[in-house]
């Protein structure tokens, strides 16, 4: 008999592997959610803070998104790195840059095998973790990014005159359709 197959008809999910997994998957989930309103409001001041250059510079759009995603990228690595920290401390991984490893292979996919059997369970735990957090992400990057290329397609689009209002009309213009702020 092959003595992997042996090896997981005797493993039992411990207590412990329960509960440390729960906490592991609330300390990411809280992680992430401190970690995307931080990516929201740096983009919104960032926002406000170029609003003039924002409206005239396409570029100034795609550099929000670029920081935005290293932002997501950053709070992703530090939910990693608690996993990896964790995986240390109790003896399952001695190397930390292993560790590292280990759990970024395995938030991003799902790579089991590497932890020793007592800690098997967290495996599926940081996966399951992986998929939430990188689906907050995603949404994250889509408002973003939405938000970037409505601004981008009002700004390119030609100004509406109203040819057919002469000067004695009394057409009354949008804010919007004048280039003036509303």
């Amino acid at each position: 008999m092959n003595e992997i197959f042996r090896d997981d008809l005797v493993y039992v999910i411990s207590t412990e592997e329960i509960l440390w997994g729960g906490l592991l998957l609330a300390i990411t989930i809280a992680l992430h959610g401190l970690g995307m309103l931080l990516t929201l409001r740096v983009s919104r001041g960032l926002k406000q803070g170029f609003e003039r250059l924002q409206s005239q510079s396409f570029l100034f759009g795609v550099v929000l998104i670029i920081i935005a995603a290293w932002m997501i990228v950053l709070v992703n690595f530090v939910e990693i790195s608690v996993w990896a920290s964790f995986y240390v401390w109790r003896d399952a991984i001695q190397n930390p840059n292993v560790a590292f490893y280990y759990a970024l292979v395995n938030y991003t996919t799902l790579d089991s095998g590497y932890l020793p059997q007592r800690w098997r369970l967290l495996e599926g735990v940081l996966a399951m973790a992986g998929l939430l957090t990188m689906a907050w992400s995603t949404g994250v990057l889509f408002t973003l990014a939405q938000e970037f290329q409505d601004r981008a397609l009002r700004t390119s689009q030609p100004r509406r005159e109203h040819a057919t209002a002469g000067p004695a009309s009394n057409t009354h213009h949008r804010p919007s359709d004048l280039g003036e702020r509303e």
